[in-house]
């Protein structure tokens, strides 16, 4: 803790804060106290969107697959080897 160079070199006020600041000045600030709600901030203009038009959905053609009949397939013969 630092040394009490001067007593009674300020007079105090109830609900502020004394500091010294970065120069050596004795500063004053008045003490936030928890629970009291803050001035509201001026409220800004909802900014408007712009309006897109859509264009309205195109139906797909449905085109119709040709049919391709297989060809059937040939089974191989295997023939078993006599001994």
């Amino acid at each position: 803790m630092g040394k009490i160079i001067v007593k009674k070199a300020i007079v105090r006020k109830p609900g502020h804060l004394y500091y010294v600041d970065g120069q050596g000045n004795v500063c004053e600030a008045k003490m936030a106290r928890g629970g009291k709600k803050k001035k509201k901030a001026a409220k800004k203009k909802p900014v408007k969107k712009k309006v897109v038009k859509k264009k309205p959905a195109v139906k797909k053609k449905v085109v119709k697959k040709k049919v391709v009949k297989k060809k059937p397939i040939k089974k191989k013969v295997v023939k078993k080897k006599k001994r």
